[in-house]
């Protein structure tokens, strides 16, 4: 809806004071105007596009392509197609491309799902650092709740195309916050840090469960829990997350 590709029946999108979408005065402004970068779930390089073709393709001036070809550190793949990148190369040129633009705002659609965890991990700090750099408005579709406390300051919850919940990230991740599917009660039996991340390992009933934490995360909350206590779970469809100790 924000980029413009599908249009909603009510409603109003306004952008800097500029006036994208107003549905009372059956007006919407033309996707092509609007000022945004998009990085898709497969990047959607262009594939006959070396990767400084592909970069210079949306940017406003060669002086752009050669600042995001260093940025990203992309300069010695620029006369490199797409298919002989990696995931986290593509992923990076993908970026680049969306950032060439100039955007008011950044649409990323699970950009690092394809990735895997220690590169997933790498490029969550990249990019940390980068929308740092260009100080942009971001849009972060993710399922990766690691991933979205990372890289989030509010997040907001759908369902059925509805926001039911819209909390500054810290406050999402309290107890009262969750909407549990289950809740379950293991044993701590290993705290494993690596880099930015906590592994946490845990068993519950006869089965061993790791549980991934951001390092400010477990600092915040659970700085205090020591291998034998007893965690409260709340088990949801694509992570487990912990919500409480209990006492013994």
């Amino acid at each position: 809806i924000i980029a413009g590709l599908i249009k909603p029946k009510l409603g109003r999108i306004e952008v800097d004071n500029e006036l994208w979408f107003d549905s009372s005065k059956n007006f919407s402004l033309a996707l092509q105007k609007r000022k945004i970068g998009f990085v898709f779930q497969d990047y959607a390089l262009f594939p006959n596009m070396n990767i400084k073709e592909n970069i210079a393709y949306a940017a406003s001036s060669k002086a752009k392509v050669s600042e995001l070809l260093a940025l990203m550190k992309l300069e010695n793949l620029a006369k490199i197609y797409p298919k002989h990148l990696s995931g986290g190369q593509a992923q990076r040129v993908a970026l680049a491309r969306a950032l060439a633009r100039e955007p008011k705002i950044l649409l990323l659609d699970e950009p690092l799902s394809a990735l895997d965890f220690k590169m997933r991990a790498n490029l969550q700090d990249e990019l940390t650092k980068i929308l740092e750099y260009f100080k942009i408005s971001t849009l972060l579709v993710s399922h990766d709740l690691a991933e979205i406390y990372k890289l989030s300051h509010r997040i907001l919850e759908l369902k059925n195309g509805k926001i039911i919940k819209d909390f500054p990230k810290n406050e999402f991740f309290t107890h009262s916050n969750i909407s549990a599917k289950l809740r379950l009660s293991a044993t701590l039996l290993e705290i494993k840090k690596s880099d930015i991340l906590v592994v946490l390992t845990l068993l519950l009933n006869q089965d061993i469960i790791k549980i991934t934490l951001s390092e400010e995360e477990f600092l915040k909350a659970y700085q205090d829990v020591k291998i034998g206590d007893t965690l409260l779970l709340s088990i949801k469809a694509f992570n487990p997350i912990i919500v409480g100790k209990l006492d013994k």
